[in-house]
C-alpha cells in the first residue's frame, strides 16, 4: 500500500482510489456483498465471480512465521482433537484443515477464539494463530511455555511447501469487474497502479520498519527480516498453481466449496 499512503503518488490515487482498512476476512465480505470493488482477500474467499488482479500476492517461499500452530505436548500433530483458532483469516484456518484431513488424515475440532495464545492453549490441545499475534507469540515463546509447558511450532507455510513443493499463498488482489466502468478505471490502470505501489514499498522498507516499529511490540529487527525474508508479493506461475491445488485439496475435503476455474482480470 505504499503509494497509497505516502507521497508523492497519494494525493493522485485518492483521486481514484476510496481505501477502508479492516480484517482480511472481511475484506472479502465486503467485496462479495458488493460494498467494496476491490479487496486484497484470501484465496479462501475467491468465487467465480471475483476476478484476480495479476502482479501481487501475499505469499512466502518457505516459513512464513505470521501463522503458527503451537501444539502442546505430549500431544503431535496426529493427536489432537481440539484446535483453538484465530478467526482473522479463512485461508489459514483452511490450510490447516488440508493439513489435517488430506495430508495426516485426522479431523480435530477448531474452537474459534480471541487471539491469546496461553488461554487458548489452555482451553485446547493446541493453538492456530495469525498475523501480529502469531510474530509476538514467536517473541514470547519462553513466557508461553512457561505458563503452559513445553510445546511444538509449526508453521503452516513450511508444513504446505514441504508437502507440495509449491509455495504457501494467503491471499490476492480480486475485483468485481463489472465495478471497473463505473470507476473509470482501466485493467491496465489498476494492475499498474497496484504492481507500482508494491515495488516502491519493496524499495522503502526500512521507512516501513521506522513505521511500524512503534505500532507493534516488535523488534525493528523482526519486522525488516518478516518483510523481506519471510513474505513473498509477487503472483508467479507457481503461486497460482497453489492456488487451484489449495482449492482442489480443500473441495474434496468439504472444506470449501469447489471452485472450477481460477478467473483473471484482463483474460
Amino acid at each position: 500500500m505504499w503509494d497509497f499512503e505516502h507521497p508523492p503518488l497519494a494525493a493522485t490515487l485518492a483521486q481514484r482510489y476510496q481505501l477502508h482498512y479492516t480484517l482480511p476476512s472481511l475484506c472479502a465480505e465486503e467485496l462479495l456483498s458488493g460494498r467494496a470493488d476491490l479487496g486484497l482477500i484470501p484465496i479462501a474467499s475467491l468465487t467465480p465471480s471475483l476476478a484476480i488482479v495479476p502482479g501481487c500476492a501475499i505469499a512466502s517461499l518457505h516459513r512464513v512465521r505470521s501463522i503458527q500452530l503451537i501444539v502442546k505436548q505430549p500431544h503431535t500433530l496426529q493427536s489432537l482433537r481440539i484446535i483453538a483458532t484465530d478467526t482473522a483469516s479463512l485461508s489459514s484456518r483452511a490450510y490447516a484443515e488440508i493439513l489435517f484431513r488430506h495430508f495426516l488424515h485426522t479431523d480435530p475440532a477448531f474452537l474459534p477464539s480471541p487471539a491469546d495464545p496461553i488461554a487458548m492453549l489452555r482451553q485446547a490441545d493446541a493453538a492456530l494463530l495469525i498475523g501480529d499475534p502469531a510474530l509476538l507469540a514467536l517473541e514470547h515463546r519462553k513466557q508461553i511455555e512457561h505458563a503452559i509447558g513445553p510445546c511444538q511450532w509449526f508453521d503452516l507455510a513450511y508444513e504446505w511447501s514441504t508437502r507440495t513443493g509449491l509455495p504457501w499463498v494467503a491471499a490476492v488482489w480480486a475485483v468485481r469487474p463489472e465495478s471497473l466502468a463505473k470507476s473509470h478505471i482501466t485493467e491496465s490502470q489498476l494492475i499498474e497502479d497496484l504492481t507500482n505501489s508494491r515495488d516502491h514499498g519493496l524499495s522503502n522498507v526500512e521507512d516501513l520498519v521506522h513505521e511500524w516499529a512503534p505500532r507493534i511490540p516488535l523488534a525493528p529487527v523482526t519486522i525488516r527480516e518478516y518483510l523481506t525474508h519471510n513474505i513473498h508479493y509477487y503472483l508467479t506461475p507457481d503461486c497460482i498453481q497453489t492456488i487451484e491445488l489449495f482449492r482442489r485439496y480443500a473441495a474434496e475435503s468439504h472444506i470449501l466449496p469447489p471452485l472450477p476455474r481460477l478467473r483473471f482480470l484482463g483474460k
